[in-house]
């Protein structure tokens, strides 16, 4: 069963605005040339994202299909069939990725076969990295609550589940954007990689408090347990912000990524700048916060999102008034 383009749109369209959240700008500014392939490789990493974190079975079984989603996307197995697991969600949204989860999978018939391997190859890291997860951290709550045991066991982590992502949409990029065919591949390549990297770093250090109540602790820390009450900070505050540090210098590779991108690919320059901006402004707030208090979520207004995207629209074909404005935002993410 191959879907046409009209029946891709259908089917997507809906998914990504309920699913991706902020994420959907994003998707939604790409030039048109990659934003299928970019929105079902989402898509795809999401619900197995989902499967990943769902109580509804034993880890055992979730590392099991996940298996074999890494494998259907390949043609090497058939698509797993999860009706237990998405009838036990409670938010609609995630519900109904996981039962078109199998249409999803169907729309890769529609991409060029390059395309295909490029996803595959995507989730394959990606889900790799859910596995690790799951395998790493053996508990569900902070009772069984495990840390990670190196600096390189964390780099190692956020390449798999967001530096991966970096490289396959360089490699999209160039595959599909005549204006891009001047890059140095294998240089933007390594930028992709740091990208991602400092999304992902951001996103572990503002979701600390869940994640270690969840039973996981990513920053290499000799004591999670101890992390799991605010007022024991200040020990590990120096590792603390010297992963905020490390969050802006791969952020910094993000921008000189995004300022190689020529002015004529407005689309592809936004959906670079958002993210990194948001980044910004996010590390700029877990600065001036307890980043270990549960009763607080650090996040960015919606109000302050929009801001940034009008600025955005209005000076993304000029250089020098971007990097004023980058230069700004990161003097916010590094006090001195």
């Amino acid at each position: 069963m191959i879907l046409t383009a009209s029946e891709q749109n259908e089917l997507i369209t809906p998914l990504l605005r309920d699913v991706s959240r902020s994420f959907y700008l994003t998707l939604r500014v790409l030039p048109d040339a990659i934003r299928p392939q970019v929105s079902i490789a989402y898509l795809l990493a999401r619900a197995s994202d989902t499967i990943a974190d769902t109580k509804a079975l034993p880890r055992e079984q979730r590392v099991a299909i996940l298996r074999q989603i890494q494998q259907a996307v390949r043609k090497t197995a058939a698509i797993p069939v999860i009706e237990e697991i998405s009838e036990r969600q409670t938010l609609p949204a995630e519900k109904m990725l996981l039962e078109q989860l199998g249409y999803c999978i169907l729309t890769l018939d529609a991409c060029s076969s390059e395309d295909n391997r490029l996803i595959a190859d995507l989730l394959q890291t990606i889900i790799g990295g859910q596995i690790f997860d799951l395998e790493r951290f053996p508990g569900e709550s902070d009772r069984e609550l495990v840390a990670l045991g190196s600096d390189d066991e964390l780099d190692r982590y956020t390449y798999m589940v967001a530096g991966c992502v970096g490289e396959f949409w360089t490699k999209m990029c160039g595959a599909h954007l005549p204006g891009l065919h001047g890059w140095n591949s294998e240089q933007m390549c390594e930028l992709g990689v740091r990208f991602g990297k400092g999304l992902q770093l951001v996103n572990v250090l503002r979701d600390m408090p869940k994640d270690l109540r969840a039973g996981r602790c990513y920053l290499p820390v000799a004591d999670p347990q101890a992390l799991l009450d605010p007022i024991n900070f200040e020990a590990v505050k120096p590792t603390y912000q010297r992963w905020l540090d490390n969050a802006v210098e791969h952020l910094d590779a993000g921008w000189e990524y995004t300022i190689a991108i020529p002015r004529s690919q407005a689309r592809l320059r936004l959906a670079c700048i958002w993210p990194i901006w948001i980044g910004l402004k996010t590390i700029a707030l877990l600065r001036i916060t307890n980043p270990l208090d549960p009763t607080r979520r650090v996040q960015v207004s919606r109000g302050e999102v929009y801001w940034l995207i009008v600025q955005s629209l209005t000076e993304c074909q000029w250089n020098k008034a971007l990097q004023w404005q980058y230069q700004k935002l990161r003097r916010l993410a590094v006090p001195r």
